[in-house]
């Protein structure tokens, strides 16, 4: 028992280290936990997809995807071009106040969202490194306990998605004010363009 539970806590903390950090998930789910729009869906495939790569890896999936390394150069095409126009459209509502309050209006599709979500989690490359490689090969160095690991860093990704998607809220009085959605949306922009030029680069 007491080696399952610090395998699980490895798992966990692995997991919760690698999708901290600020990526084009992250600048999603807060954008809209922000807004208060379709953060359960944003949150549901976020994590979901997140689980879905995760045993993938566990179960040394990462491995055949090896034997077939231009996937994932199509993919990072793919990604690039997605995250660099989502970047320069929040850069749109940075310099155009009009399309500022725009963004600040109701979302007219709870679909858009929804497939704006999908694509930004699994045209990334950088998600199926870090979910199925890195924590497929750290879960298989614990044997018989790998997938005790895993189901660490689902939790991980969870609880993280689930706090970021409903706990932006709190920051909705900060966000009141137009200047401070302009201060967002350039970090969003910046976020996302950044990556889209970085999976272009090395694709």
């Amino acid at each position: 028992m007491t080696n399952a539970l610090t395998t699980a806590a490895a798992g966990f903390g692995t997991g919760l280290s690698l999708i901290v950090a600020i990526g084009a998930q992250n600048a999603l789910v807060l954008r809209q936990g922000v807004r208060r729009d379709g953060v359960l869906a944003v949150v549901g495939i976020c994590a979901l997809s997140d689980a879905v790569l995760i045993a993938l890896g566990v179960a040394g999936v990462g491995a055949l995807v090896v034997a077939w390394p231009s996937a994932l150069t199509v993919v990072g095409l793919l990604g690039a071009v997605f995250l660099i126009g989502y970047g320069l459209l929040a850069a749109r509502r940075v310099l155009r106040p009009s399309a500022l309050r725009a963004a600040d209006a109701p979302a007219a599709s709870r679909r858009g969202v929804v497939l704006t979500c999908l694509a930004m989690t699994w045209l990334n490359p950088h998600v199926y490194l870090d979910t199925v490689f890195l924590l497929g090969s750290v879960a298989a160095d614990r044997g018989p306990l790998r997938w005790t690991f895993g189901l660490g860093a689902i939790l991980a990704s969870v609880c993280w998605f689930a706090a970021l998607g409903f706990g932006a809220r709190l920051l909705s009085g900060v966000l009141a004010r137009p200047s401070a959605w302009r201060v967002l949306d350039g970090l969003v922009a910046v976020t996302m363009i950044g990556l889209g030029v970085r999976l272009a680069l090395s694709a």
